[in-house]
């Protein structure tokens, strides 16, 4: 099988399914990122053709909508007709109909399988996979995403319209707030002199103690922001999410606050650390 893509995500992926005892073959756009996964058995190659081709099963972990695209476009034509796409990159829907086009013009198993998790579970095979698709495309991908997720929830709907990628940008949403509520949390503190641990103690073990915020807090206080999803990652994730509750109608006060915060700290310099990074939003360049 293929990896398209080995970012934090996509490098950690294409390492379990190989721990797994998958054949996996890897490809990524900047060459240097891919190259350490051949310390855990995975085949890297420098043409993404190459990596896909005669593989069972692809999973495309790209950035965006568009990089996919550019991709999938060439590798579809070299793929063998029934083989599985598992479209795990956060996308958006309208980008997951033109890839469900695609993937159905080359006779593919198409599955809309965005994935929910950061870079340790990835490495461990811990995510989640949201699964939408036929009965067939599941049950194929059904080794691959053991490999990858401790559970696979399947969502209903016709893949080509994006059921799943619809659910993964609700629950980023939520992943976003919390995010940016806890580095405002932090920013307010130190404005105004309170102890951090005063917070901490009075919110432990209630309905506001939530574990997010002590993650993304203790990477704010060790001023360690080793990304585990970074700071354009979630930019763009913010933009697919606004962009869409926008076209549905919907007005999202708090997504498009956090979108500008993001924004501001991408500007800064800090768009390839953590996301708990937009911390920095809160303060003066």
């Amino acid at each position: 099988m293929a990896v398209l893509g080995t970012g934090i995500m996509g490098a950690g992926m294409a390492r379990s399914l190989a721990a797994a005892g998958h054949e996996v073959r890897a490809w990524n756009r900047t060459a240097a990122r891919a190259r350490p996964l051949a310390d855990y058995g995975v085949a890297v190659h420098e043409d993404p053709l190459e990596a896909v081709r005669g593989a069972d099963a692809v999973i495309t972990m790209l950035l965006d909508g568009p990089a996919v695209l550019s991709v999938m476009r060439d590798a579809t034509q070299v793929m063998r007709r029934g083989a599985v796409w598992a479209q795990c990159a956060t996308v958006g829907p309208q980008a997951q109909r033109e890839l469900a086009e695609l993937a159905g013009g080359a006779g593919l198993l198409f599955l809309d399988a965005p994935v929910l998790g950061t870079r340790k579970p990835a490495e461990t095979g811990r995510l989640t996979v949201l699964a939408a698709g036929s009965d067939e495309a599941v049950a194929a991908a059904g080794p691959v995403f053991d490999a990858i997720g401790q559970k696979t929830v399947r969502v209903a709907g016709d893949p080509a319209d994006g059921p799943a990628s619809r659910l993964k940008l609700v629950i980023n949403s939520w992943v976003l707030a919390l995010n940016n509520a806890t580095g405002e949390v932090m920013a307010l503190a130190k404005a105004l002199g309170a102890n951090p641990d005063d917070f901490f103690a009075a919110v432990d073990g209630g309905a506001m103690d939530v574990p997010y915020l002590r993650t993304k807090a203790q990477a704010i206080r060790n001023d360690d922001y080793t990304p585990s999803f970074t700071v354009e990652g979630a930019l763009k994730d913010a933009r697919l999410i606004t962009g869409a509750a926008r076209a549905a109608g919907a007005k999202l006060d708090l997504a498009e606050a956090g979108e500008a915060r993001l924004a501001r700290a991408a500007d800064a310099g800090r768009g390839e650390q953590d996301m708990a990074a937009a911390y920095f939003a809160s303060f003066p360049a």
